[in-house]
């Protein structure tokens, strides 16, 4: 039977009205069951209402002491973390920025030693002789590195070491270093009495710790003994990086002595010459009469250096030089440190016998001068006595403090017949 076009309308409404109504019912549904259960059937945790209990309980867990201690902890692990970033940091600019000025000759010597090079046309060639500094070691004496970072000047300052038998010479001695207005100098004391006495004169002093050799010769030794030890101790200073000026008691400042110094070699020391000849070194010829047409040795000789006052570098041919010395001196009986220093200088290698491979410079005799050289030839020479030397060290005279004194009347205080009554010699 035919169906009409009304019929077929109709049947189309009613379906698209149960459609409609299907899905509204299924929303409506659904919405339910989202605000009833909004964690879903399954889940196992109840819904949480946020209530001000439960925040308050969530904000006393975070501020427990146990959680802060955490933070506290983790910041300052990250703060020394970044901190030794950052001295890693500086430590690597100031090598790059001494590697890209070319400042450091030791560096240089290095660069050129790692590779062969032709030699230049005749005249021109010229050997580097300054040999490079150690790495730093802080971990020998942390306790002296700490005292030496806030002494020392572009890492280099005056050492003497002094016991209670040099009080005298030791008080002259800072107080002329003090009125040049060197701030970079350190007693190494030997004793209590002396630490004592530094402290309450303003001075910068550093003791050992316990040392059973060190003790033993410091605290009772004359100035040989004493001065043997300064070979050891020096070696800790040289270990940490630093350049060090050593000086005995007996000498008077009158400038600063790092306005006057080279700085181009392993050691750099005042002489006990005094002239030019001997200071600096001369040909000496030997006569041997029996030898007939041999008779005449020529020889080369110069006065020994002065081991109460010398600059050494922290290379390794200086610290070598040091336990040269400090081993013959500990081994072998009626040794003079200064013999010792000398021979360990210029001994040359022989069969038996490695030579130290050590750079040296004299200083200059009338700036650094030692009281043969005052006097016997500077106070008596109108033109000399104008110099104005930058120490003046007494150690060829026995009645040190006096002379030491009339130095300072005369340089100092200008009085002009200070050293007049003064033999040339000692008495």
């Amino acid at each position: 039977m035919a169906v009409s076009r009304r019929e077929k309308n109709s049947q189309s409404t009613v379906r698209g009205s149960r459609i409609a109504i299907a899905i509204g019912i299924g929303v409506v549904a659904g919405c339910i069951f989202a605000f009833f259960f909004p964690n879903g059937f399954l889940s196992s945790n109840p819904p949480r209402r946020l209530s001000k209990s439960s925040l308050q309980e969530d904000l006393s867990l975070c501020e427990s002491p146990e959680k802060i201690n955490m933070l506290k902890t983790d910041i300052m692990r990250v703060s020394e973390k970044n901190a030794e970033l950052k001295k890693q940091v500086r430590e690597l600019n100031d090598k790059l920025r001494l590697a890209e000025l070319g400042k450091d000759h030791a560096r240089e010597q290095f660069m050129v030693l790692s590779e062969p090079h032709k030699a230049g046309p005749f005249g021109t060639v010229k050997g580097l002789r300054t040999n490079p500094t150690v790495l730093p070691d802080e971990s020998v004496n942390p306790r002296l590195a700490k005292i030496l970072a806030e002494v020392a000047v572009g890492k280099e300052l005056i050492v003497a070491l002094a016991n209670s038998n040099v009080k005298g010479m030791l008080e002259v001695w800072f107080t002329s270093i003090k009125k040049v207005g060197i701030r970079n100098y350190l007693v190494v004391a030997l004793d209590d009495a002396i630490v004592d006495f530094c402290k309450s004169n303003d001075v910068s002093v550093y003791k050992r710790d316990p040392d059973e050799v060190v003790d033993s010769l410091g605290k009772i030794g004359g100035n040989h003994a004493v001065s043997g030890l300064k070979f050891r101790i020096l070696r800790e200073f040289l270990q940490l990086g630093y350049s060090v000026l050593l000086s005995d008691v007996d000498i008077v400042f009158l400038q600063n002595p790092f306005d006057h110094l080279y700085r181009d070699s392993d050691v750099e020391s005042m002489t006990d010459g005094h002239n030019n000849m001997t200071a600096y070194g001369y040909n000496d010829v030997f006569d041997e009469p029996a030898m007939g047409w041999a008779r005449y040795a020529h020889t080369m000789r110069i006065w020994v250096y002065n081991s109460g006052f010398f600059y050494i570098r922290p290379t390794i041919p200086s610290i070598e030089l040091l336990d040269r010395v400090a081993d013959r001196m500990a081994h072998q009986a009626n040794v003079w440190d200064q013999a010792v220093f000398n021979e360990e200088l210029y001994y040359p290698s022989h069969p038996g016998y490695i030579g130290l491979h050590a750079a040296k410079r004299t200083m200059d005799f009338y700036l650094f001068m030692n009281s043969k050289v005052l006097f016997k030839t500077v106070r008596k020479d109108a033109n000399l006595k104008k110099l104005k030397p930058v120490i003046v060290h007494i150690n060829y005279h026995p009645d040190k403090l006096s002379r030491m004194l009339a130095v300072i009347e005369f340089y100092v205080n200008g009085k002009q017949d200070a050293l007049d009554s003064f033999p040339d010699g000692s008495a």
